[in-house]
């Protein structure tokens, strides 16, 4: 059973996708939150598997909670609802680390296939739909202060060290949006050798998927903005 927790601080949307989330088997709502203070302690004392998060909310919005529950409970993923389909605040959850964003505008299956995605480890972001999101965001979002000056830096950046040439060519391409089979055909490999290096990819620089590895290498420059 994958338990849910509903984030939103409309009342009648929070019923709706109650009921949408409840009428399958495999689903169980857990708890509500009408924003994200009252969110991060309902995760700390539900341990839900996935929290349907609302962005835009009085107090504690959706980005700020999304960031504090990844860090401090990473075993419940975040999945965003947001009203647009490229939308700033979706993108800044995404780079805090949710998993995934869906358009409230989504049919209920649309909405339940996702969750069960997030919920099995999966991101919810077309590639290229997020590559679009990063050409209009990123550039304007400041790059961790750890980073320090791009330009006086020699060498890859800090994160990539560990990458071998071939798995640099692996992140590359992922943040080109390519799938695992355009990546093979690419590299001339085989699909399996391909999951071995996006495995290796994601655990060395500490990605919990596709997303968070597309953002990470457009915030150590692997690819920049169109």
């Amino acid at each position: 059973m994958t338990t849910v927790l509903l984030v939103d601080d409309q009342p009648l949307l929070r019923t709706g996708f109650r009921l949408v989330v409840e009428s399958e088997p495999d689903l169980e709502v857990v708890g509500e939150a009408a924003d994200g203070r009252v969110a991060l302690s309902q995760v700390a004392g539900l341990a839900p598997d996935v929290v349907l998060m609302d962005i835009r909310m009085p107090g504690m919005d959706g980005v700020e909670a999304t960031r504090r529950i990844v860090a401090e409970h990473p075993d419940s993923r975040v999945l965003v609802l947001t009203t647009f389909d490229v939308d700033d605040l979706a993108f800044a959850a995404l780079r805090a680390g949710a998993s995934g964003f869906l358009l409230k505008s989504a049919r209920p299956d649309e909405l339940v296939d996702a969750i069960r995605t997030v919920a099995a480890g999966t991101s919810v972001v077309a590639p290229r739909v997020l590559r679009r999101m990063l050409d209009l965001f990123a550039p304007h979002l400041p790059a961790g202060a750890e980073d320090g000056d791009p330009q006086e830096r020699t060498g890859p950046h800090p994160r990539l060290r560990g990458l071998t040439p071939r798995e640099l060519d692996v992140l590359r391409l992922i943040a080109e949006g390519a799938s695992n089979a355009e990546i093979a055909a690419e590299l001339v490999v085989s699909e399996t050798t391909v999951k071995t290096h996006v495995g290796n990819v994601f655990a060395k620089l500490g990605a919990r998927d596709r997303v968070q590895a597309v953002i990470i290498a457009y915030e150590c420059g692997v690819v920049t903005a169109s």
